[in-house]
């Protein structure tokens, strides 16, 4: 339940409260621990996003990027052209690389409400 609960990004209590009250199903291992398979659970994950966040499961929305990450700003590093920004979505740290006039435009410091918008052409994969 612990690992399925990190995976979804809540507490392994609020997992075990969603299956007591039937929103997963959860079977018995062979120790009587408690389990969700990958499958149910990322059919889970999926609905859960649809339901917390229209915008980002396909809906219509003013952009065609469709993974945000909001988060606090932790650290912008501004230079002379360019600045670095830092958020903390999450338990994901986002760092990007924007225009200096962007991230004085958007009034980015440490502290400041940030979404990061993330469209790529290559995303690596790595099983965990």
């Amino acid at each position: 339940m612990g690992e399925a609960a990190a995976m979804l990004g809540v507490s392994a209590d609020t997992m075990r409260r969603w299956v007591d009250a039937g929103r997963i199903a959860a079977e018995r291992d062979e120790h009587g621990h408690r389990i969700v398979p990958g499958a149910r659970l990322a059919a889970f994950a999926r609905e859960l996003a649809r339901q917390e966040h229209p915008e980002a499961a396909g809906a219509p929305s003013s952009s065609s990027a469709r993974n945000r990450f909001r988060g606090i700003v932790t650290e912008v590093i501004l230079g002379d052209v360019a600045a670095q920004v830092e958020i903390q979505a999450g338990p994901f740290r986002v760092v990007s690389l924007i225009s200096r006039e962007s991230a004085e435009e958007l009034g980015l410091e440490p502290g400041a409400p940030a979404v990061a918008v993330v469209k790529s052409t290559n995303v690596v994969v790595e099983r965990g």
